[in-house]
């Protein structure tokens, strides 16, 4: 299938990847967190956590009764059967399911709740869209890797999102221990830029999305940005919100244990940082992998205007 070419770039590429040999760190050019008219929902405790970091970990943000209703609701779609729905090359087990927010009238209600929107729209300083939602899951005993890699790095080369100007929110459905290859995250990776090598093939997604290979730091890399930053392995209880910057170096390992980890995903961008046309001259990834048509932005709802319209 042909997918159109989006609007030409109005930039130059600062952030260029995969276009010469052997990885590199480049100079993040972009703010962590963009001034603001909008109210701060954070302490100032917290925000220089973010800033310093690039990401926290919210927990109790969702209650026990909201989270039996996510859950039930992720059951049901891991049950469909399409191109949004991405699955292990063996054992046929759910990996992912792309595009939530519009297949679900429940993650649609979510992804516009006052307790995410508030956070995405004040670090960001704009109105926001969604660029991506997903559902992750890592069944007990079978649930595979996500290897090291910063999502703005891929967004940028294959969807043409110009800046670092998006955040993700990661709403944990189940326990996350340390052992059950929960979201590993290196602290202050997000204040350099990682370009890799790498040249990206045709249709690249249709393999990424299982195990990505192109678009994925070298080992020095990562064993670099780990000795000045270490890992932090994001564990908590279900309701906890894990927020992070684009550009943050994250992954997780498989997980062998009993206990199932899943979470609902959903990545906000700045109006005015709309992606373009992509940074690696291919035509751009599917539109349940990259918001392009009609982004219209989205309006905050209070947890009470969303029991309201079930």
């Amino acid at each position: 299938m042909s997918y159109p070419l989006p609007k030409k770039r109005s930039r130059e590429d600062f952030y260029p990847s995969r276009s010469c040999p052997g990885g590199r760190f480049l100079e993040r050019l972009d703010p962590v967190i963009y001034p603001s008219s909008f109210a701060c929902p954070l302490s100032s405790e917290l925000l220089h956590r973010y800033r310093e970091d690039g990401f926290l970990i919210l927990d109790d943000v969702f209650d026990a009764q909201e989270m039996d209703r996510f859950q039930e609701e992720v059951d049901r779609l891991q049950t469909r059967n399409s191109d949004e729905v991405i699955r292990e090359t063996t054992g046929g087990d759910v990996r992912s399911v792309f595009r939530v927010h519009e297949q679900s009238p429940l993650f649609s209600q979510l992804a516009a709740d006052s307790r995410l929107m508030d956070l995405a729209q004040f670090i960001l300083g704009d109105q926001v869209y969604m660029h991506q939602s997903r559902v992750n899951y890592k069944p007990g005993f079978r649930g595979q890797e996500f290897y090291w890699h910063s999502d703005f790095e891929t967004w940028h080369v294959e969807d043409g999102m110009p800046a670092m100007r998006a955040v993700s929110m990661s709403i944990t459905l189940t326990r996350n221990y340390a052992t059950n290859g929960p979201l590993l995250l290196i602290p202050g990776s997000h204040k350099k830029y990682v370009a890799c090598e790498g040249e990206t093939p045709a249709e690249h997604f249709r393999s990424s999305l299982i195990k990505q290979s192109i678009g994925v730091p070298a080992d020095e890399q990562v064993r670099q940005l780990a000795d000045e930053g270490g890992i932090v392995a994001a564990t908590g209880k279900p309701g906890s919100v894990i927020l992070f910057d684009c550009n943050v170096l994250h992954g997780s390992g498989s997980n062998i244990t009993p206990f199932p980890r899943s979470n609902v995903f959903f990545v906000y961008n700045a109006l005015s940082n709309r992606v373009e046309e992509p940074f690696c001259d291919l035509p751009p990834r599917p539109e349940y992998l990259c918001s392009r048509d009609g982004i219209t932005p989205l309006t905050a709802r209070t947890s009470e205007q969303a029991d309201e319209s079930c």
